[in-house]
């Protein structure tokens, strides 16, 4: 694997480590409990290190493979990381509302972008402004800002997604319960509030640590770049030698 896995250290620095309170803990967290320090689960740092490293490995494999990843994040404080990080990996991202259906009833959320495709090529009509009224074209550019806004970050997925990458997996429930449906393999940051079973690839750590967030999903940005990388050597010709 080509693919930098954080210290312990960084993890520190981050809060990786700080869970939920024991009151608010689910037990399936258990495995990756080290211990408790005033009323809050500590998480084990050497499982956190551990698990990145396997769902970093899978999601290169999967990459190099001509896989499609979809980052998901929609939590406030998170979604300008996930915008930004998905953008700098080349990957579609969800970083407001899930709609429900974006993997179970993926036909219907295409139609939307497809809508949005066809009001911007509307726009670029050289007498767009001749044909439409400005009362006309304040709707359209409403319309656009509104469509963009919940499927702008997957007009270039033309398909189901075959690996997901979520952050928070009690908040993104509703794409964990789709993904699970459509038996999608999921790598998830899981904190000690969640079911950890719900996932595949679960990397236990503190997903409310804005820091924590963008140090995780930064090696995810990295294992696809990696994976993309591989898979050009592998297309690559070999001369042979004489």
């Amino acid at each position: 694997m080509s693919v930098n896995i954080p210290t312990m250290e960084d993890l520190l620095k981050t809060g990786a480590h700080f869970g939920h309170k024991i009151s608010k803990w689910h037990p399936n967290a258990a495995p990756y409990i080290y211990t408790s320090r005033n009323e809050i689960h500590i998480i084990d740092l050497v499982k956190t290190i551990d698990n990145l490293k396997k769902a970093a490995e899978f999601v290169e494999d999967e990459i190099s493979h001509g896989k499609t990843i979809l980052f998901v994040g929609t939590k406030k404080s998170i979604k300008s990381i996930i915008k930004n990080m998905a953008e700098e990996a080349g990957v579609p991202y969800v970083n407001e509302r899930w709609l429900g259906g974006t993997i179970t009833n993926f036909s219907v959320i295409r139609k939307l972008v497809d809508k949005l495709i066809n009001l911007e090529k509307q726009k670029e009509d050289p007498d767009y402004e001749k044909k439409y009224t400005k009362k006309e074209r304040l709707i359209f550019d409403r319309e656009i800002e509104k469509i963009n806004e919940m499927v702008g970050g997957i007009r270039e997925l033309t398909k189901i997604p075959d690996l997901i990458y979520i952050v928070d997996i009690k908040e993104e429930k509703t794409a964990v319960k789709e993904a699970n449906k459509r038996q999608i393999p999921v790598v998830a940051i899981t904190d000690t509030n969640t079911d950890p079973t719900l996932v595949d690839f679960p990397v236990p750590a503190n997903d409310d640590s804005i820091r924590t967030v963008e140090l995780i999903t930064s090696v995810m940005v990295e294992a696809v770049k990696a994976g993309r990388e591989k898979a050009k050597s592998n297309q690559e010709p070999k001369i042979e030698k004489e």
